[in-house]
């Protein structure tokens, strides 16, 4: 296929169409390998994306090896070897595309990933491993437990136990593990101060609810407590919401549908109490805000609360910088932060708010934030199987090359995982740090 040189007819911003799942021919294989022909042709003449992830050098070495060097020499079974290495990062169709809609070509390749891992779940050859990764809700209440915790720590930090985790799970015994918490954030929490009166400026109200989300209630509860103390300084009240489930998106990932509507149905309800008591929404996990502010509405498109809760959904520094606008940020800040290596995570980057996080670590007086751009690799998932960890290091080598020519005074990721992922393949012994947490460290509170 020849590809155009111009983007003639696609100067518009990125479009999205709903994810038309609950229609039976979303689930046709033929019809399926037909529309993953047709984009694979279109991204073999194109390749602007080879940089991204591994999805797009694996298409185009399979492409390149083929008798015909073109799409229609590739078997429709080496298909899959560019489908699991997609982790729905949307960089592609938000960053790089010039064929996504409202281009008449109308390339989607993320969903279409998504499409090809929902037939795959439906076929049910989806590996055990990979539902128990994505079951965060059920590992995490399992591991939160005080004595549980402590073990399960302990052990991770075990050689020959990784190696016996890998043979047996297929976990990288040289992948980092996140650790989990006896304490979790919720418990943390429970007695936050909601006597500050909420003051409205532009479009927030000045009241904010917390969605917690499995990694930060459960893994690492610090940087939640230190967004309590950053809104709570700025004199927004903080709430948790009533009760959660996972946001959907590790589910969304492996394709497993159905259980990301089970969740929705637990989420959107208490979401929505809580819009129409007058409370914006926020989480400091993107992955988790792109959920609600995207793939959610994208698959149930005519549910009215669902909209509700996107339209009130805001990154934590969105916010902030919303507020700051208007005149009604704080800036008395204490100490200067120095050098900072800021990694932009891609699940932020995608929702198209701008680089809110820099531009609010840029407040503080004697602060250099230096932004990169690039995918960590980490996915959650990803990065720790055991057939997918060379490659999600080989990702991130360039975000940490880009940290150590820097030496920064501190870095991180608003991905706390990316963060982590960063920190290990450095090795140096040095820890990131969550940029809310900067912020904390910053106004001294």
């Amino acid at each position: 296929m020849a590809v155009p040189t111009t983007r003639e007819g696609n100067l518009e911003a990125p479009t999205r169409h709903p994810l038309d799942w609950n229609n039976p021919a979303f689930y046709d294989e033929a019809a399926l390998h037909h529309e993953m022909e047709r984009v694979f042709d279109i991204c073999h003449g194109c390749r602007r994306c080879v940089s991204l992830c591994q999805s797009f050098p694996t298409l185009f070495d399979l492409v390149d090896e083929s008798p015909t060097l073109e799409v229609d020499g590739v078997k429709k079974e080496d298909y899959w070897k560019v489908v699991e290495h997609c982790y729905l990062c949307d960089l592609c169709y938000m960053t790089k595309c010039p064929y996504v809609p409202p281009h008449e070509w109308n390339l989607d390749f993320p969903h279409l990933m998504l499409r090809a891992k929902a037939v795959h779940y439906k076929k049910g050859t989806t590996k055990l491993r990979d539902k128990v990764l994505t079951s965060t809700d059920t590992v995490g209440r399992l591991a939160g437990i005080p004595v549980v915790a402590q073990t399960v720590n302990a052990v991770n930090k075990i050689g020959p136990a990784r190696k016996a985790l890998q043979a047996v799970a297929g976990i990288h015994a040289d992948a980092w593990l996140p650790e989990f918490s006896s304490r979790p954030l919720r418990s943390r929490l429970d007695t936050l101060p909601l006597d500050i009166p909420a003051e409205p400026a532009g479009e927030t109200k000045g009241k904010v609810a917390l969605f917690a989300t499995c990694y930060m209630n459960r893994n690492e509860p610090g940087p939640g407590e230190d967004l309590a103390a950053v809104f709570s300084h700025n004199g927004i009240p903080v709430t948790l919401a009533e009760k959660e489930r996972c946001c959907g998106m590790p589910k969304l990932e492996l394709g497993d549908l159905e259980s990301v509507r089970a969740a929705k149905e637990v989420n959107i309800p208490v979401l929505a109490k809580l819009v129409d008591a007058g409370w914006d929404l926020t989480a400091l996990v993107p992955s988790c805000v792109l959920m609600f502010k995207q793939e959610l509405p994208l698959m149930f498109p005519d549910d009215p609360d669902v909209q509700k809760v996107k339209d009130a959904f805001y990154d934590p520094f969105e916010y902030l910088m919303l507020r700051h606008r208007e005149g009604k940020l704080k800036t008395d800040f204490k100490s200067p932060l120095g050098k900072v290596s800021y990694h932009a995570a891609c699940h932020q980057r995608v929702q198209n708010i701008g680089p809110k996080t820099k531009e609010a670590l840029s407040l503080v007086p004697g602060t250099e934030v230096d932004i990169i751009e690039r995918c960590s690799g980490h996915d959650g998932t990803y990065a720790v199987k055991k057939e997918f960890h060379e490659f999600a290091v080989k990702i991130v080598r360039p975000v940490v090359k880009r940290v150590n020519e820097a030496q920064p005074d501190h870095y991180g990721s608003d991905c706390a995982m990316a963060g982590h992922h960063i920190g290990h393949v450095r090795a140096d012994g040095s820890s990131p740090e969550h940029p809310i947490t900067l912020l904390r460290k910053a106004y001294g509170v």
